[in-house]
């Protein structure tokens, strides 16, 4: 939507207050947006475009693998947006008199899917400048290396706490999913103590994950100083519509605020429960998650209770979706 896409308002709109949500990291599978690109134009030719902005086939990594190398978050990330967007343009080919959203939100990576949404940048400006996200993240949890942990069970309060008590190394709170659902991340030594500490304050599961860094935390700095440096020679335009910001939960309306946000992203927690509880709160009353998976959609059985969520990522989504 925005500079591609966007739905127009017709005289038979539907009556609903829309926000588009687009997954992050490990949304990502062996065969992604393959069966929407074979059987929708519009998702080919994002796919065609984003194998020609990249100099490889990246199209071919989504379709075939081998897992392992589309895991890899240089990799992961472009992919993700391309799928994102691939189910954007059918979404606004397919669904015209629906609505232009109130809002977006993407969970990390996702984040830059939703500014494409809305018009801030280009597809191809985003792709290079995640591919870039991903190549210095991975760099930076190499220098100093890192991880993450899933804390299951505990509220904010008790795993900011947990985070406060570390002694071993750098742990903060990084992403917040959901209520009970929080995710830290820092030095190695500093989350193994986390995670000892959240099970010794009552967590159901505390557990490591399989990642690459400490993503969302102080030592991704080095990754956030070169992709801003980046991101100041790329074109922000404002949003055609706001898109609420991971670091802040605040909505953005002005594209030098954007710009400034997906680079304090990188060193600051994702404040996604706090993104879906303000957009509820302005009158939202149905999301799409556009792209791989279902995460954020399951998310939402907790954090907006009562509301309507659906994913589109596969024909099949989008031949099932009820207007």
């Amino acid at each position: 939507m925005g500079r591609h896409g966007n739905p127009h308002v017709a005289s038979n709109v539907i009556h609903m207050t829309l926000a588009l949500l687009f997954p992050g990291q490990g949304s990502q599978y062996v065969g992604m947006g393959h069966g929407l690109a074979a059987c929708e134009p519009v998702a080919a030719e994002v796919l065609a475009e984003a194998d020609e902005t990249l100099g490889f086939s990246l199209s071919a990594m989504m379709r075939d693998g081998p897992s392992e190398e589309l895991t890899e978050t240089q990799n992961a990330q472009p992919a993700l947006l391309a799928h994102s967007v691939a189910a954007l343009r059918v979404f606004g080919a397919r669904h015209s008199t629906w609505t232009s959203p109130a809002f977006a939100a993407g969970h990390s990576l996702g984040e830059f899917s939703a500014h494409v949404a809305a018009g801030t940048v280009t597809f191809v400006d985003a792709l290079r400048a995640v591919r870039l996200r991903g190549q210095l993240m991975f760099k930076a949890g190499e220098a100093r290396p890192g991880t993450m942990a899933a804390i299951l069970g505990l509220n904010v309060r008790e795993v900011r706490e947990v985070c406060h008590k570390v002694r071993l190394g750098v742990c903060v709170p990084a992403n917040f999913n959901s209520a009970g659902q929080i995710v830290i991340s820092g030095d190695v030594s500093g989350v193994e103590e986390g995670i000892t500490l959240a099970k010794e304050a009552g967590a159901k599961r505390a557990v490591q994950l399989n990642v690459s860094g400490a993503f969302h935390s102080p030592l991704m700095e080095p990754a956030a100083e070169e992709l801003k440096a980046f991101l100041d020679d790329i074109e922000f335009s404002d949003p055609a519509f706001p898109v609420i910001a991971n670091a802040t939960a605040d909505p953005v309306t002005r594209g030098e605020d954007a710009r400034t946000l997906l680079v304090r992203q990188l060193v600051s927690p994702v404040r996604w429960t706090e993104s879906i509880e303000v957009m509820a709160s302005r009158g939202v009353d149905r999301f799409l998650e556009l792209g791989s998976g279902k995460v954020l959609t399951a998310l939402n059985r907790r954090n907006a209770k009562g509301l309507e969520s659906s994913a589109l990522g596969e024909p099949e989504d989008f031949n099932n979706l009820e207007v």
